[in-house]
């Protein structure tokens, strides 16, 4: 195992924590709370890093407990998925029109993911926005691997679903 440095293997992941609690406490000072509190428990843990084969999936297993906790102490749902895109880039087109249902599309998606169950939404969080791998994303939620697949497709299926009976309704 490699020696684990807290300023260059531990504080570079403060953004991907604070993404993620973020999503779950839908609360900016919330969010900071919960990493704060998570680098203090990697900290306290630092006897432990040694014996890990990932410490992003540690940091992040972490941080997502502690912020349902919290949630849970918030006695809050989450609204939506968070604030990743900025509705005022313009880059994906020129024409006014094309930006504006992009913009729409993109929110109705952000929507019906954050309607999902938690397990699920998580899932699709961790792989979609996050890029993580199976294997990460199963050590993080404590599941098996084939679970996440499973979860992901749902989690998919259920948002493409939702998608199109929207879409027809508009139609």
């Amino acid at each position: 195992m490699k020696t684990i440095s807290f300023q260059s293997d531990i504080l570079p992941l403060k953004n991907e924590l604070f993404r993620m609690a973020l999503r779950i406490t839908q609360n900016r000072e919330e969010a900071e709370d919960v990493v704060q509190e998570t680098m203090i428990k990697v900290w306290n843990r630092r006897e432990q890093w040694a014996q890990l084969e990932s410490i992003e999936a540690f940091c992040l297993t972490i941080c997502r407990n502690l912020a349902l906790d919290k949630l849970r102490r918030m006695d809050n749902q989450v609204q939506s998925l968070g604030d990743d895109i900025d509705p005022t880039d313009h880059s994906h087109g020129s024409n006014p029109e094309q930006v504006t249902i992009q913009n729409e599309r993109t929110q109705m998606v952000r929507q019906l993911i954050s309607k999902l169950p938690e397990r699920l939404r998580t899932c699709m969080q961790l792989r979609d926005i996050e890029g993580k791998s199976y294997r990460d994303i199963a050590t993080i939620l404590d599941i098996t691997e084939q679970q996440v697949k499973v979860n992901i497709f749902r989690a998919r299926q259920a948002v493409r679903e939702q998608y199109l009976k929207i879409e027809k309704l508009r139609n």
